[in-house]
């Protein structure tokens, strides 16, 4: 059985602006799977200590605190209550820039590009972030706009564990950085506009390029110079009950119809089937 690391810092909170805290177990997973090198100290209640074991046994090899704890003082560490039982303290998962070199190399070896554009809501970060690593869609492009949200704990503690699989970048100049990735790309924005169209539409007139889906703001959508860098706009057509959905919503109903080459996820197998109960019900 592996043994508690004892020290009196172990249960101080996390400092923010130096740590971030990875709260739920698949969170805590997807990292010690992906980038163990992360991971400062581990916390978890009792009722978790099954399923931290393996990550505390990784912990103490490399003498680092990992520590049990009351679930009074994990809420005061994870600064919330939905934490899963379990937070990881880690070093942040910081985007690249996208340089010269990492804009060679999207467009030698295209793939489906997701860019967030002024995405200020944290939870919608997450949940797209969960999507796309559901669909096995890499490339997650964030913009410089004002509004746009980070790669916060919350971001993280809704994406599951997603944001661990992405290839996250950061751009400046989201009209002249859409523009460059053309012409190994069809740069598809999002918007309610006369001038859309269905994604049905978008596929028959798009030919074999991959696509850059542009996702705007949730209050003001996107900026009419980026959306002027797009070579086409889509919408998702609706009842007119509402206006629109939800970003995070919209995303993963274009992902799936719009950025999949086939009806596989990653590894080529294929999608589970949707059944009550199974891994492929829908959750939360």
């Amino acid at each position: 059985m592996v043994q508690k690391r004892h020290t009196h810092a172990s249960t101080s909170p996390v400092q923010p602006e130096k740590l971030c805290r990875i709260a739920g177990i698949a969170a805590v997973s997807a990292v010690f799977r992906q980038h163990p090198e992360r991971a400062v100290r581990l916390y978890y209640e009792d009722s978790l200590k099954p399923a931290v074991g393996r990550f505390c046994a990784d912990m103490a090899r490399r003498r680092l605190v990992y520590r049990e704890v009351t679930s009074d003082e994990l809420e005061r560490i994870a600064g919330t209550s939905m934490h899963g039982g379990v937070v990881l303290a880690a070093t942040p998962l910081v985007p690249a820039r996208l340089d010269t070199a990492k804009l060679k190399a999207w467009k030698d070896t295209p793939q489906s590009i997701v860019v967030l554009d002024g995405i200020g809501n944290p939870q919608n970060i997450g949940a797209i972030g969960r999507t796309l690593a559901y669909l096995g869609i890499r490339r997650l492009l964030l913009s410089d706009h004002p509004a746009q949200a980070g790669l916060s704990d919350a971001a993280c503690r809704i994406a599951e564990g997603g944001m661990e699989y992405l290839d996250i970048v950061q751009a400046t100049n989201m009209p002249v950085t859409l523009k460059a990735l053309k012409p190994a790309y069809h740069v598809v924005g999002t918007a309610l506009s006369r001038d859309a169209v269905t994604p049905e539409a978008l596929l028959a007139a798009s030919g074999k390029r991959p696509l850059v889906l542009v996702m705007g703001n949730e209050e003001h959508g996107l900026d009419r110079a980026t959306l002027q860098a797009c070579d086409a706009v889509v919408c998702i057509p609706g009842s007119g009950q509402v206006q629109s959905l939800n970003v995070s919503a919209s995303l993963a109903i274009l992902a799936h119809r719009l950025l999949l080459p086939s009806p596989t996820v990653a590894g080529g197998r294929p999608a589970p089937s949707p059944r009550r109960g199974g891994r492929g019900a829908t959750r939360k």
